[in-house]
């Protein structure tokens, strides 16, 4: 099934074949609860609770590719969310600092790590506008909800040649990709239309 799954995903116009490895091999079904497995390897976002969703399989590898990213490379994700995002960058072997506003999850998906394994470098329970600074500067920055804005902090923590890819706007959102070239000099390429839940922070 998951070899279907990165088959379709393929079709759709991922071409990074590690990213289609990590697709093929992290369980999504285990992700999900367990009376929706049949639904884990659709290629759809699902309910996960806290009025939040698993990513559709397309969504998290068209961001992962946009990402492109190498053994090492520290990647700060803003949503962990079911952990499945995580799970695959943690498959390419990136050094994953994640950020989780809904408690309820951030708990839920803690020990779920613990159990199966999963080891990012830090999980915090906090407001993902603000990124973590004290870990910056990243090689990578990941956004997987809906922002209204695109949060300066972000960019101000991604190393020159980093990546930030974020889905910005209210009701359905613009896919954003940001190269950071200098100190000051970002470049910005929009990436086509996507939809997610809306993007939680201290003043949600």
């Amino acid at each position: 099934m998951r070899n279907k799954l990165a088959e379709v995903v393929a079709s759709k116009g991922i071409k990074d074949s590690r990213v289609l490895e990590a697709i093929r091999t992290v369980p999504r079904h285990l992700f999900l609860d367990s009376g929706f497995e049949d639904h884990a390897y659709q290629d759809k976002a699902f309910p996960i609770g806290a009025e939040q969703t698993i990513s559709q399989p397309y969504t998290v590898a068209f961001q992962t590719e946009l990402l492109q990213v190498k053994p090492g490379d520290k990647i700060l994700e803003i949503g962990t969310g079911s952990g499945y995002q995580a799970a695959v960058l943690l498959h390419l072997k990136a050094k994953v600092y994640t950020i989780e506003r809904q408690q309820e999850l951030f708990k839920k998906t803690r020990l779920f790590f613990e159990k199966m394994g999963y080891r990012p470098k830090k999980m915090v329970f906090g407001d993902g506008y603000k990124g973590l600074p004290q870990e910056a500067p990243f090689d990578g920055i990941i956004v997987t909800a809906g922002a209204p804005e695109v949060p300066k902090a972000l960019l101000s923590q991604l190393k020159v040649g980093g990546r930030l890819v974020i889905p910005v706007g209210i009701e359905e959102q613009t896919m954003v990709l940001f190269e950071r070239k200098s100190e000051k000099k970002f470049e910005k390429k929009e990436m086509g239309a996507f939809r997610f839940v809306p993007m939680l922070g201290d003043k949600n």
